[in-house]
């Protein structure tokens, strides 16, 4: 519960942060194209930031308590965060193509969080 809760928090500190940075250190420096994907990943890490922070909250034995496919939920979606934002991230900052190859798996793990969310939901309630 703890740790999906300070991971989700953290991820909505750098989420807030890496928007900021974009914003100001990134326009007229990148193409806005690059814009674009980097606004992207910082959306997709703040959703996510807020889902992981709902599996802590849900983690509480007065509501889901330590189910496994809610552990897997939020583990899932750390790893979307990393792989689908920290690919556009870096790729934004790169103009590296190849990384939009690995970005489909970090979404591929967001839509498996939720399903396992999902799945948690329907087992506790």
């Amino acid at each position: 519960m703890k740790f999906f809760l300070i991971a989700g928090a953290v991820n909505a500190l750098l989420s807030v942060a890496l928007g900021a940075f974009g914003a100001h250190m990134l326009e007229g420096r990148v193409a806005d194209k690059y814009l674009d994907t980097w606004q992207t990943a910082v959306q997709y890490q703040m959703f996510h930031a807020v889902g992981l922070m709902v599996v802590g909250i849900l983690m509480s034995s007065s509501l889901i308590g330590t189910l496994g496919s809610l552990s897997w939920a939020g583990y899932l979606m750390l790893a979307g965060i990393i792989i689908f934002s920290g690919s556009l991230y870096v790729l934004s900052l790169t103009g590296i193509s190849i990384l939009g190859a690995v970005t489909p798996i970090g979404g591929v793990a967001f839509i498996v969080g939720w399903i396992m969310l999902i799945v948690a939901a329907s087992k506790a309630l």
